[in-house]
């Protein structure tokens, strides 16, 4: 991808910011439509060799271009920055990077659907519990038993969470395997497996396609509060 890509976004971000009916947008009270510096490539270069990894080059040229994070989907694209040497990504769910596994592949199949189904069946119900609670304690160590299984750090190795949407769900870019460059939804808080984000027709969604997607629906919702 041409390092031209990007020309002309972080103006039409800071145009946006200004138009009557931008807060209309969802998240926008979250990031208003504000922008980081953009990073240098020698940035970009520290940031990589911290990692281990380099980034997808839409992503990349877009940390150089348009910014470090700030406005985009959901509440906003979570800014990555440095404190003293070394550089992390900041928001709601930054900390379930592990940024010393990125370069591992992103597991792009999840856990057995058996063990999953043999899980779902054995969540206890309440109406099979005479004392309130036994259920309580049933259900925290199945909980717990549930949570381990969804949310092992195993799960995520070769991502970065770039987003959050609200109520714990999130939005994750892959950086090494075979999905490198893509996106993929993170709805585990509603009991929801990690699933590859999808376009109208059905195309993987790059961090090119989301971010421009964000930038078009933005622009007609605020253009259809006028």
């Amino acid at each position: 991808m041409s390092m031209g890509s990007w020309a002309g976004v972080r103006e039409q971000i800071e145009e946006l910011a200004k138009a009557p009916g931008a807060d209309a947008v969802f998240g926008s009270r979250g990031h208003g439509f504000v922008l980081e510096e953009p990073l240098g490539e020698r940035e970009v270069d520290q940031l990589e060799a911290q990692l281990g990894v380099r980034l997808p080059e839409d992503y990349r040229a877009f940390l150089i271009e348009v910014g470090g994070g700030g406005a985009g989907p959901g509440y906003g694209l979570f800014p990555v920055r440095r404190a003293g040497d070394r550089w992390s990504w900041e928001g709601d769910g930054a900390d379930l990077l592990d940024p010393g596994r990125l370069s591992e592949p992103f597991p792009v199949q999840g856990p057995d659907p058996a063990l999953l189904d043999a899980l779902q069946e054995e969540c206890p119900q309440e109406e099979d519990f005479h004392e309130e609670d036994a259920f309580d304690e049933a259900r925290s160590e199945w909980d717990s038993r549930w949570e381990a299984l969804m949310w092992s750090p195993e799960r995520t190795v070769g991502a970065l969470v770039l987003s959050h949407l609200g109520c714990a769900y999130r939005q994750w870019l892959v950086v090494s395997g075979p999905e490198r460059g893509r996106i993929w939804s993170d709805d585990r808080a509603d009991d929801r497996d990690l699933e590859p984000l999808l376009g109208a027709g059905q195309e993987p969604m790059t961090f090119t396609l989301w971010y421009r997607k964000w930038l078009a629906d933005a622009v007609r919702t605020v253009e259809g509060a006028r």
